[in-house]
């Protein structure tokens, strides 16, 4: 799924938009990229290190910083770096509360990237009060309004931030945008402007993986499978990129490759998601005990993660809904009642149909849809929830769209849309 934690920190280190007219902005200037090599010998975090034992009172240092450590954490999948980003936005607003913009910016992106955006939502705007051109600053008020569901707001706020700065943050933005309405295509050009914006391996990386991802959901897999890995040539090891050839390799039929690549990942990051998806696989591939024995460790993955007051996700409302829980329907409405955008309707509405209740799914189903998102996996709930009220042409239509959209895009639910697809008469 798409992260808006990725969003957030490719932008407060440095996707253009025009949400009336629908035209893509060229930037402007001199792009000339920063050379592979040199990016490769900069490390931003030991050198803030090394500032800060010369000049401990920096504030401006120890925000940025701060804002390296959530750059890492959205690098490495390692959440480890989100303490230490917290502890050093909050040493450079203890030197500088007043008119400290850079670290509001960083509050911000650290909120999103804990999946806060009521949070995120307040720093940015914070910030904006402080720099009103501030263009990260945007970027974190963009994307938290995206996940609130507050479109329009959110839209015009990325206009704003692409009038302000085309780069490549703006322009993952306008891809994001783009693919939420549904345009693919426009949604692959502002991302391909974005890789060529990049400044740097990770931000190259990043424009890669969402590359990958935006081919996966069209069900093109040789041309996501490349992306995939020239973003892993670019950061070896990256958790999103492996796992994106997981998926790859999953769709092709080779179902150990892909065990094998999850489990690889999860050496190095527990991701609940990734798990899940690993129990689907050996459930499908005929080991149902072993494919049951993950499903319950994503399970207490997920519940150590809310525990310890990680905010609702759709992933675990989802999982939750798929194994037929009591408690998703109670899960989704606290994802929903947080963030009411896109995936929260979907979650409920899923949740919903899985508790049997079919037709008030179908309202949020309609809600998850709304902006016209090419998504199999919603496309495929909603034929679901249609079958499951009897609406036989309705219902053969979307499970058909689903499987058009992308046949691979579920280990567990397109042999499902077959199935089902079939049996309706």
């Amino acid at each position: 799924m798409r992260r808006v934690v990725m969003l957030i920190a490719v932008s407060v280190l440095g996707v253009a938009l025009v949400v009336a007219a629908g035209a893509l902005l060229v930037p402007v200037g001199d792009r000339s990229p920063v050379s592979r090599s040199a990016a490769r010998d900069t490390d931003p975090i030991a050198a803030a290190h090394r500032r800060l034992q010369r000049l401990p009172d920096d504030w401006k240092t120890w925000a940025e910083l701060g804002l390296a450590y959530v750059q890492r954490a959205r690098t490495t999948g390692n959440q480890a770096d989100y303490p230490r980003a917290e502890q050093a936005l909050d040493r450079s607003l203890a030197i500088r509360r007043e008119g400290n913009a850079l670290a509001l910016t960083g509050r911000g992106a650290l909120a999103a990237a804990r999946h806060d955006f009521p949070a995120a939502l307040r720093h940015g705007r914070a910030a904006l009060a402080v720099d009103p051109y501030r263009a990260a600053a945007l970027g974190v008020v963009a994307d938290a309004l995206t996940e609130l569901g507050r479109y329009p707001e959110a839209f015009a706020t990325v206009q704003r931030m692409v009038n302000l700065r085309p780069d490549a943050a703006s322009y993952a933005r306008a891809s994001y945008t783009w693919e939420l309405r549904g345009e693919v295509g426009r949604a692959t050009e502002a991302m391909r402007r974005a890789l060529d914006a990049a400044p740097n391996p990770a931000d190259q990386a990043f424009a890669r993986l969402h590359l990958g991802e935006l081919a996966f959901g069209t069900g093109d897999l040789d041309t996501a499978t490349t992306h995939f890995t020239e973003g892993l040539r670019l950061v070896p090891g990256h958790p999103p990129l492996r796992a994106g050839l997981a998926r790859v390799r999953a769709a092709r039929g080779d179902t150990a490759g892909a065990v094998a690549e999850y489990r690889a990942v999860l050496t190095t990051v527990l991701e609940p998601a990734y798990v899940a998806e690993v129990g689907d696989l050996l459930t499908a591939s005929g080991q149902p005990q072993a494919g049951a024995q993950e499903h319950a460790r994503a399970r207490a993955a997920w519940a150590a993660e809310a525990k310890n007051g990680h905010p609702p996700e759709a992933d675990p409302a989802l999982f939750a809904a798929d194994h037929r829980d009591p408690a998703a329907p109670a899960a989704a409405r606290r994802l929903y009642a947080r963030q009411p955008g896109i995936a929260g309707a979907d979650a409920m509405g899923w949740a919903l149909y899985a508790a049997g209740r079919p037709a008030e799914a179908l309202r949020y189903a309609d809600r998850a849809l709304r902006l016209g998102t090419r998504s199999a996996l919603m496309h495929y709930h909603r034929g679901m929830i249609l079958a499951g009220l009897g609406q036989v042409p309705a219902a053969r239509a979307e499970l058909a769209n689903a499987l058009r959209i992308n046949p691979h895009f579920s280990t567990r639910h397109a042999p499902l849309a077959r199935a089902t697809l079939a049996s309706l008469h």
